[in-house]
């Protein structure tokens, strides 16, 4: 099931559906270099063929000369993942100024096992979120929880995407109107797969089930929307929720991480 999982990822998740918001994009052999409006970079490739180190370094040089020459583009993440073939590729990167964040689980499971009912606590209530005010408030709680100082500037960008995009959707988990939990739902086009993104829950208010709550119910959502699989890069933290919730840890992914003071 695994291997099925994964087959199914690299097949429909990868390169084109990776930037699908980017301003633009421009292809280099295998990469593909992806600019956002908010100034981030992205790189990503479905696979790197048999090149060697050397090839390898060649096209990390490529991408940081790319990148160099777009002013507006203040940091870029490299995403890694360590089932592919890719030798000497953190060596490359390292020596050209990307530092490796902490590796990320890639979770995946078929929506209609992660349907599943969920005891919470009787103050809790789970639904859609239903203003931009509410959306405000989630993206305080994320950025709390995720010692995140740039939190505002992600949920106003939220906020247009959910004006914008009817597929994308967040759900809340509320206690007398405050946001406890939150997390994201978001269709992939042209794929079998949804992504869960942005998950997280106030301290006290964890090992309650909340969490696995909120997962059940965008797999309800998702599968009313026809979706088979849904997908995400978990910390260790959410990927032992999200294993008794029904999901496999396929592969784990590494962002490195470039930023204009690094050169």
């Amino acid at each position: 099931m695994q291997q099925q999982y994964l087959n199914a990822y690299d097949a429909q998740l990868r390169t084109t559906p990776e930037v699908s918001a980017a301003s633009s994009t421009v292809e280099h052999g295998p990469l593909l270099l992806a600019t956002f409006p908010d100034g981030r970079g992205f790189i990503t490739y479905a696979e790197l063929g048999d090149l060697d180190a050397d090839g390898v370094a060649l096209l990390v040089d490529a991408a940081i000369d790319h990148v160099s020459a777009l002013p507006e583009v203040t940091s870029v993440e490299w995403k890694t993942r360590a089932h592919d073939r890719a030798p000497g590729l953190h060596d490359a990167l390292v020596a050209r100024g990307f530092v490796p964040e902490d590796p990320e689980s890639i979770m995946i499971g078929e929506a209609r096992l992660l349907a599943q009912h969920v005891d919470i606590p009787p103050q809790v209530t789970i639904r859609r979120s239903r203003s931009d005010d509410e959306v405000l408030a989630a993206g305080e709680m994320q950025g709390l929880v995720f010692d995140d100082p740039d939190w505002r500037a992600r949920a106003e960008s939220l906020i247009a995407r959910l004006h914008e995009e009817a597929s994308t959707e967040l759900w809340v988990a509320l206690v007398d109107d405050m946001v406890v939990s939150a997390g994201r739902l978001e269709p992939v086009a042209d794929t079998e797969f949804a992504g869960l993104w942005g998950g997280a829950t106030l301290p006290e208010w964890r090992g309650r089930g909340i969490y696995r709550a909120l997962t059940a119910e965008r797999a309800r959502s998702a599968l009313a929307r026809g979706i088979r699989y849904l997908q995400s890069d978990s910390t260790e933290f959410s990927r032992p929720i999200l294993e008794r919730s029904g999901f496999l840890k396929v592969s784990t992914t590494t962002p490195y991480v470039w930023t204009r003071s690094s050169l």
